[in-house]
C-alpha cells in the first residue's frame, strides 16, 4: 500500500482529488491535510467583499471530494517537514509519513514592515482569516459612520480589494476614503500599459487616491517614503507573498526566496517523490507568476503526474501559456479584462468573470460519488 499525502486544499489539489476519484488507483492510501474543511475560492473574494455573493457561494466543501477519492481528511496545519525521512509534522504534534507527497499550501502575506499597525492591520492571506475579519470591520465602520482605509499593494489583488471595499462601504452608508499604496513601479505590474491605464482611469472616476511610493506602518496608519503620513482606521495588506517559514528546515531544494524548486513536471528538483503546485513552488526561467490562474491550469497536469508515478508511467510537462486571462473586478458589476496586449472593460466583462467563477466552484461543489 503506497501512501499519497496531499498537503493543502488549494486550487491544484481540487483537480487531483477529482482525478483520484475518477481513476481510483489500486493499493494507494490517500490523505489530504488542510486546516479548513472548505476552500475559500480566491477568485470570488472581490465579489464577496462587494456583496455580490454570499460566503457559501465562494466555498468548496472538501470532505465530499476526499470521500469520492476514498481518502481521509485531516484538519490540521503542517508546521514542519523532513523530506529525508518522508514525513510532515502537524500542528498537534503528529507526524504523517508518505511515499509520495504533493504540496499546494499557498503563501503568507509579507507584513513585517506593517506590524506596528497592530489591530489596524488586516492581511489578505490567510484567506480564511480575511473572510472572518472583513465582516467585522464592515459592521464596525457602519456603527462609526466613517472609515479611512488604506490598501497596501497594487497588484491584481490589491486593486480589486480596494475597489470592492470602497463599493461595499459606500453601499453600507459609510463615509469612506480609500488610499491605494502602490510602489514606484505603478499599478498592476506585469500587465499591459493599456490595462494599467484603464484601471487608473476607473479608480479616478471612483474617487480613489493612489500613491506611487512605498510605505511603512505606524500606529496611526502608514508613512509614505517621502515622509507624508496617512492616517487610517484600517490597513489591508495585499503586499508581496512569502513562503511558509517551515520550508526552510524541510531539506527540499528552495529558491532564494524560500519557495520549493520544481521542474517542468512540478516535481521537486531535489526529492523526486515530492511534487508542488500553486504559489508555494518556483520554476526558474519560466516567468511563472504566483497566481491562482496557474494553480488552476497546473492542477490537471499535477493530477496526471501523481497518478503516473503511482503506476510507474511517463510524466507530463506543464507548459504555461504565453498569456493568462485576468478579469479584474472593480466593485460594482463592472470589470476590466487583461490578456497580454488585449484589454476591455464593462459590465459584460464582470458577467463573463461571474460565469467563469461560478462554473469553477460548481464543478467541485456539485461533485458526487458514483
Amino acid at each position: 500500500m503506497k501512501r499519497l499525502v496531499l498537503v493543502g486544499g488549494g486550487h491544484a489539489h481540487l483537480s487531483v482529488l477529482t482525478a483520484l476519484a475518477v481513476r481510483r488507483p489500486a493499493n494507494v492510501e490517500i490523505t489530504l491535510i488542510t486546516p479548513s474543511p472548505q476552500q475559500n475560492y480566491s477568485g470570488m473574494l472581490p465579489g464577496w467583499i462587494s456583496g455580490h455573493y454570499k460566503l457559501s457561494a465562494c466555498q468548496i466543501d472538501l470532505q465530499p471530494l476526499v470521500n469520492a477519492a476514498r481518502g481521509q481528511l485531516i484538519l490540521e496545519s503542517v508546521v514542519g517537514m523532513d523530506a529525508t525521512r518522508h514525513c510532515v509534522c502537524l500542528g498537534d504534534g503528529r507526524h504523517v509519513h508518505y511515499d509520495w507527497l504533493s504540496m499546494d499550501v499557498g503563501t503568507e502575506t509579507e507584513t513585517s514592515w506593517l506590524e506596528t499597525l497592530g489591530t489596524k492591520l488586516l492581511p489578505v492571506k490567510p484567506l480564511d482569516l480575511f473572510f472572518t475579519r472583513w465582516p467585522e470591520q464592515l459592521t464596525a465602520a457602519q456603527k462609526r459612520g466613517s472609515l479611512h482605509l488604506a490598501v497596501v499593494g497594487a497588484g491584481a489583488a490589491g486593486v480589486e480589494i480596494a475597489l470592492a471595499a470602497q463599493f461595499a462601504l459606500q453601499r453600507a452608508g459609510v463615509q469612506v476614503q480609500v488610499d491605494l499604496i502602490a510602489s514606484e513601479s505603478g499599478v498592476l505590474k506585469g500587465h499591459h500599459r493599456r490595462v494599467q491605464e484603464r484601471l487608473l482611469a476607473y479608480a479616478g472616476r471612483a474617487g480613489m487616491t493612489i500613491h506611487f511610493q512605498r510605505a511603512v506602518g505606524t500606529p496611526e496608519g502608514v508613512l509614505l517614503a517621502d515622509g507624508q503620513p496617512i492616517a487610517a482606521d484600517l490597513v489591508i495588506a495585499a503586499t508581496g507573498a512569502r513562503a511558509p517559514v517551515w520550508l526552510q528546515l524541510s531539506k527540499l531544494a528552495l529558491d532564494t526566496d524560500g519557495y520549493i524548486l520544481v521542474d517542468k513536471y512540478h516535481r521537486s528538483v531535489s526529492h523526486p517523490n515530492v511534487f508542488a503546485a500553486g504559489d508555494v513552488c518556483a520554476r526558474p526561467n519560466t516567468g511563472l507568476s504566483r497566481s491562482g490562474v496557474h494553480a488552476v491550469h497546473a492542477g490537471p497536469v499535477l493530477a496526471d503526474n501523481l497518478l503516473a508515478v503511482l503506476q510507474s508511467a511517463p510524466l507530463r510537462a506543464y507548459l504555461p501559456r504565453p498569456h493568462s486571462l485576468y478579469l479584474l473586478a472593480c466593485g460594482p458589476r463592472y470589470a476590466i479584462a487583461s490578456w497580454g496586449p488585449w484589454s476591455a472593460e464593462g459590465a459584460w466583462v464582470w458577467h463573463w468573470k461571474d460565469w467563469i467563477d461560478r462554473r469553477f466552484v460548481r464543478r467541485f461543489t456539485a461533485y458526487k460519488v458514483d
